[in-house]
């Protein structure tokens, strides 16, 4: 969920002894860098030249602006307790992807970083790499992770290589563009961008999506349109996306107004002030499972349908404490393992969520098997064997496409 998420999500329980509030190697390592090899409840080095494991616990702050601490926190918990001696604290933080930029910025100007690790989507990946701000991870750290590329499902082994070496890919969902609706008032749901268009000028404000640069389905809504509209290249969103630039400007005359994120999307259509929203997987499936949205919403795709992937990240800012880094690269192997990877199933929320391949629901725990048979729904598995799947915009095309958004459609109507 970008995501992304990069994405927002509906507000969870405040974990115990976390500080959430809503949702980087003072020089970069070289090639020939620092890799540990890891054994239960311990580091070993096996290069002169890596950081050493710390001489006592790290207090450990995680960064998460996309949602993404829903699917991995339990397991990064449990990290912490099978390694005392590595770890003394963890601190989570969550804020949405827009804010994370400028605040990585400021401490590593200030010489004073308090975030060792970001989890994020697809949007704070790209604007971090647009501004220098991660630390190289691969092929830096290779030995660390063997055979990551070959571990990973397709789809999420192309979303890693989007990073660009910058982050590693930790859980995967293809995504949508999903039209959401509620079948009580909307009787014959939109089959078509032309329909979808006429459906929303007939009725004025019932249509919604969140703002692009803060939301999972208003992103893949976005980058999903030139492939349901025909344009003449999807991938490039200056001189391709002609037909979906007017698009988004003529559905923007009868949308009363763009959140800034997907949370509050689900509200209204739950509380039924809005009857067909943007969605993805997840999102049609999480928020029913927690009951925001009534189970009995439906959900549909419209002609030309393509899946626009999504994936989460792990990446670390530069300008880390040396001491943290074996610990660091550590914990990232460890979500990597097929167990932690299983629990990304969740309630839903990225669903299915695991990035790493073989790695099927009968895995995951009980609550997420229960969920998901419950509220997920069937004809997932065939949309996804039957459509094809396309990687997100490269990082630089995606913030541009991200900034004339806000330019050119939402800036009357953000809130």
């Amino acid at each position: 969920m970008s995501s992304s998420a990069s994405q927002s999500r509906p507000a969870l329980p405040q974990p115990a002894g976390g500080e959430i509030t809503r949702r980087q190697f003072l020089a970069r390592v070289s090639a020939s860098a620092a890799v540990v090899t890891v054994l239960p409840g311990s580091l070993t080095s096996v290069r002169a030249d890596i950081p050493s494991p710390p001489k006592s616990p790290v207090t450990l702050n995680i960064f998460d602006v996309a949602g993404n601490l829903r699917l991995t926190q339990h397991s990064i918990e449990k990290y912490r307790s099978a390694n005392p001696k590595l770890v003394d604290k963890i601190r989570f933080t969550q804020a949405p992807a827009p804010e994370l930029p400028s605040k990585i910025k400021a401490q590593q100007n200030a010489g004073r970083l308090d975030i060792d690790l970001v989890l994020t989507g697809l949007d704070g990946l790209a604007a971090g790499i647009e501004q220098d701000l991660w630390l190289r991870l691969m092929p830096d750290y290779q030995e660390k992770f063997p055979n990551l590329e070959a571990n990973y499902l397709p789809p999420a082994r192309k979303m890693y290589e989007l990073s660009n070496g910058y982050g590693i890919t930790v859980t995967y969902y293809p995504s949508g563009p999903l039209l959401e609706y509620a079948p009580e008032r909307v009787k014959n749901p939109p089959t078509s961008t032309e329909e979808l268009l006429a459906w929303c000028k007939g009725n004025s404000g019932k249509f919604m999506y969140a703002r692009p640069a803060n939301s999972g389905p208003g992103r893949t809504f976005l980058m999903g349109l030139p492939y349901l509209l025909g344009d003449s290249n999807p991938q490039d969103q200056v001189d391709g996306w002609a037909k979906t630039w007017s698009f988004l400007k003529q559905l923007n005359d009868c949308i009363e107004y763009y959140p800034s994120g997907t949370t509050a999307t689900m509200k209204e259509f739950g509380e039924g002030s809005r009857d067909i929203i943007a969605s993805t997987t997840g999102w049609d499936i999480n928020p029913r499972v927690l009951g925001i949205v009534p189970k009995s919403a439906e959900v549909a795709v419209l002609k030309g349908f393509h899946w626009v992937t999504d994936a989460h990240y792990m990446a670390i800012p530069k300008g880390i404490a040396p001491e943290k880094m074996a610990v660091l690269v550590d914990l990232m192997a460890f979500l990597l393992q097929p167990e932690q990877q299983a629990a990304t199933y969740d309630e839903g929320y990225f669903y299915p969520g695991p990035a790493v391949k073989d790695i099927p629901l009968s895995m995951a725990p009980e609550n997420s098997r229960r969920a998901i048979n419950e509220f997920g729904r069937p004809q997932y598995d065939k949309l996804i064997a039957e459509h094809p799947t396309e990687i997100p915009l490269e990082a630089k095309a995606m913030v541009t496409a991200f900034h004339r958004w806000d330019e050119e459609i939402g800036a009357a109507k953000l809130r």
